[in-house]
C-alpha cells in the first residue's frame, strides 16, 4: 500500500509477517526509498523520528496492534559506563579500531557467516551470500563507514585477526549502528557491548551528541540488552524521552494502540518543511 505527501517521498507499508522479536505477533513496516540529492538530509530527518536505514530504504515499525519496538539512542554527554561495562573495556584493551570506506571483503564475509551460523541461524539473513552481503555494506547513498576491530594480541599473517565489524552511518547529530557482527567464539569478551562503548567514544571525540542503537523491544531477549546502557533515550509517542523505569514500558498489544497509517505519514517532518 502506498501513501504520499505532496512534493514528498512516497511511503509504503509492508504486508504483515511473523515478528522476529515477540512470539505470536505480526510485524509491519512503514518505509520509503532513500535516493537522489536529498538522501543525506532525508536520512538525518527520519532518523530523528525513529526510522532506520537498510541499504537504500528507510523504515520504521508500523504494526497493526503493537507499539513495542522503540528506537533507542545514547546521549553521549550523559553516558557513564557501568562497572560491568568498564570490565568489558578492560577485556578488550588489545583491540585496534580502523574506520574505512564501506567496502566489503571476503574476510568480513567469513566472519559474518560464522556469526550468523552461531547466533542467528534461523534469522532472516541466514541465507545471505557474498553478493547480498556486499550490497548490504556498499549500497549506501549516505555517509557510511565500516569500523573494523582487530586484536593486536592475535596476529594473523601480515595483520592482526579481525574479530568484529560494524557498519555505521554518520548522521548530522550522531552515529547510527546499522549492523554489527563479531567472532561468536569469544563470548566472554562481550564484543557487541564493546562495539557500542567504542562508538560512544568515537561520537564523543567527534562532537556528536548521540549514538543510535536501533530498536529496543521490552519483552524481547534479543533486544533487551540495550536497556543496560545509561543515558538511554527511546522514541515513544512521537518524541524522544529518557527510558526511565524499564518496567513501565509494556510489550502488551492493544488494537487501538497504533494510529492509522495516513495519520502517521502526515506527522512525519521532512527536510525543508515547517
Amino acid at each position: 500500500m502506498r501513501h504520499t505527501l505532496s512534493n514528498a517521498p512516497q511511503f509504503y507499508v509492508t504486508a504483515p509477517q511473523p515478528c522476529p522479536y515477540l512470539h505470536g505477533r505480526a510485524e509491519r513496516k512503514l518505509f520509503t526509498a532513500l535516493q537522489g540529492d536529498g538522501a543525506v538530509e532525508l536520512n538525518n530527518a527520519l532518523s530523528r523520528q525513529g526510522f532506520r536505514r537498510s541499504q537504500n530504504v528507510l523504515y520504521r515499525p508500523s504494526c497493526e496492534a503493537c507499539v513495542a519496538c522503540m528506537s533507542a539512542r545514547i546521549r553521549v554527554a550523559d553516558f557513564i559506563p557501568s562497572r560491568a561495562q568498564r570490565r568489558v573495556l578492560r577485556r578488550n584493551s588489545t583491540l585496534e579500531r580502523a574506520a574505512t570506506s564501506a567496502w566489503a571483503t571476503e574476510e568480513q564475509f567469513d566472519l559474518f557467516r560464522r556469526y550468523l551460523n552461531r547466533r542467528h541461524a534461523d534469522g532472516g539473513m541466514a541465507d545471505m551470500d557474498i553478493f547480498e552481503f556486499a550490497a548490504m555494506i556498499e549500497e549506501s547513498p549516505v555517509r557510511t563507514r565500516i569500523i573494523e576491530y582487530r586484536d593486536s594480541a592475535r596476529p594473523q599473517g601480515d595483520q592482526n585477526e579481525l574479530i568484529a565489524v560494524c557498519l555505521t552511518d554518520i548522521l548530522d547529530d550522531g552515529l547510527s549502528l546499522v549492523y554489527s557482527f563479531y567472532d561468536p567464539d569469544q563470548r566472554d569478551r562481550s564484543l557487541g557491548t564493546q562495539i557500542i562503548l567504542d562508538h560512544v567514544e568515537i561520537a564523543r571525540s567527534s562532537g556528536l551528541p548521540f549514538v543510535y542503537l536501533g530498536y529496543w523491544v521490552p519483552g524481547s531477549r534479543k533486544m533487551g540488552y540495550k536497556a543496560n546502557f545509561s543515558a538511554l533515550d527511546i522514541y515513544k509517542g512521537g518524541v524522544w524521552q529518557d527510558i526511565g523505569d524499564i518496567e513501565s514500558h509494556s510489550p502488551e498489544s492493544h488494537p487501538l494502540s497504533v494510529d492509522p497509517i495516513v495519520e502517521q505519514v502526515a506527522r512525519i517532518h521532512l527536510p525543508g518543511s515547517r
